[in-house]
């Protein structure tokens, strides 16, 4: 493919912030036409953002002669349905995170793909930005030594949005449409960052509970995992802690070395040596998926590769799926 025009199926807040205007910054790329099942909001979404063409029916975008590449940014329990109609039209789809609501959605996902061969690739976006990618650099050059051992701590307080007398929980909080709770929707980005960096978890084990009752899902995790090279890893979630408790913090300890760093605040990484730490200030892109997204049109365009594939993603959903003990 020479240019890449894209139809989005979805246009909700992700797509604002995130990733929407992304797609007409890449060389090559250009947003042609989107979909929401809400009438009004797509057609606000179009006029806003000057996409010329808008719809209402997934399969009347995937349809249009005009657009070659699918980005499904809906919940994702829709994902593989999607992801799926795209690619039998011979369309590659760009998925947001989690590849699906399951484990087994995954493997339908990366059935289709390999029968058809059309390419599908995910938004763990993380794996693309300068902040990540310096961590990489400090963990696979050896400044720390031999990696001994990973944690992931996470804590936050309730959301606003998370006491709802009315029953009208946020689509992130019913599992039907998330796979999860919080845990789904956050933890997939730690797990799949980590999996970049030390290869496949091959063993997990996990236990959650709803401890404060103020929605269905679990509200706190606690899990152990071990990656096909040995090397062990654990990690705590709370998402209903006290604002005292905050914390957001992976912590890589290696035989000469430790490096810490968080996964959503990008506060500075700190690596600890025997003579002292260093702190490194990197921000976020304006855009986040920004990297990702040039990544994902390089590997169309034929000049690049993107390591964010649905195959590379499905071990996440195995691996939380085993934490909440789905599998």
């Amino acid at each position: 493919m020479k240019e890449i025009k894209w139809g989005f199926i979805g246009c909700g807040d992700v797509t604002e912030r995130k990733s929407g205007p992304a797609f007409n910054k890449v060389s090559g790329s250009k947003v042609v036409a989107v979909m929401s099942r809400k009438k009004e909001h797509v057609r606000s979404y179009a006029d806003r953002h000057g996409i010329k063409k808008w719809y209402t029916d997934a399969q009347e975008l995937i349809d249009d002669p005009e657009v070659n590449a699918v980005y499904i940014a809906t919940p994702p329990s829709s994902h593989a349905t999607y992801a799926i109609m795209a690619m039998r039209a011979g369309k590659p789809a760009y998925v947001e995170k989690p590849l699906a609501a399951t484990y087994d959605d995954c493997v339908r996902i990366n059935r289709v793909s390999e029968q058809t061969g059309i390419p599908c690739f995910v938004a763990y976006y993380r794996r693309c930005m300068p902040y990540f990618l310096r961590v990489k650099e400090i963990v696979k050059s050896g400044t720390i030594g031999k990696v001994l051992s990973v944690q992931i701590r996470f804590s936050c307080p309730p959301r606003p949005e998370d006491y709802s007398p009315d029953g009208n929980l946020p689509w992130r909080l019913q599992a039907d449409i998330a796979g999860g709770g919080y845990f789904y929707d956050m933890a997939a980005h730690q797990l799949d960052l980590l999996q970049g960096l030390f290869g496949v978890i091959t063993r997990a084990h996990g236990y959650s509970s709803n401890r404060l009752g103020l929605y269905p899902v679990e509200d706190t995790v606690s899990a152990a995992f071990c990656f096909e090279n040995g090397l062990n890893g654990s990690g705590m979630w709370c998402f209903v802690g006290h604002e005292s408790a905050s914390e957001d913090r992976i912590e890589i300890v290696g035989d000469k070395g430790m490096v810490c760093f968080s996964c959503f605040n990008f506060d500075p990484i700190h690596l600890h040596l025997s003579d002292g730490m260093q702190s490194f200030d990197i921000p976020a892109p304006e855009y986040v998926q920004l990297p990702m997204i040039k990544s994902v049109v390089e590997d169309l365009q034929g000049v690049g590769a993107c390591t964010s594939t649905c195959v590379s993603a499905t071990p996440t959903n195995w691996v939380m799926d085993r934490i909440l003990n789905k599998l």
